[in-house]
């Protein structure tokens, strides 16, 4: 999968998002919703294509590449899972969310694996 950093697997798990959500992403859509400035959003969307992650259309639609695609497929199946966890433990779901957000890009692939069986047992 590459060596993504963390900002970089957020920017894409924003993106599948913001596309669930509407038919067109663009930079300025990505900004709002994490809360940051358009200059480091274009940034970043500029490092993203350039190892290939997303494509950049005319009218500024952002589009995830396969590649990219997974990567933000399995950041926000974490997500969602370990906040759904959280707040099974009795976590309130803000707090849970954030949590959640900072666990998905450490977590290691086994970890994550024995909780979902754990999870899927209950």
């Amino acid at each position: 999968m590459g060596d993504i950093q963390e900002s970089g697997e957020m920017y894409l798990e924003t993106i599948l998002v913001l596309s669930m959500e509407k038919p067109l992403v663009r930079s300025i859509d990505v900004a709002e919703y994490m809360g940051f400035s358009k200059p480091s959003v274009s940034r970043a969307m500029g490092i993203l294509k350039s190892h290939d992650y997303i494509t950049v259309e005319d009218t500024g639609n952002l589009k995830l590449t396969k590649t990219g695609k997974e990567i933000a497929k399995k950041i926000y199946e974490r997500h969602t899972v370990l906040t759904d966890l959280l707040v099974k433990l009795g976590v309130d779901e803000k707090t849970a969310s954030e949590d959640a957000c900072r666990i998905e890009h450490v977590i290691s692939p086994k970890s994550f694996k024995a909780i979902k069986k754990h999870i899927s047992s209950l």
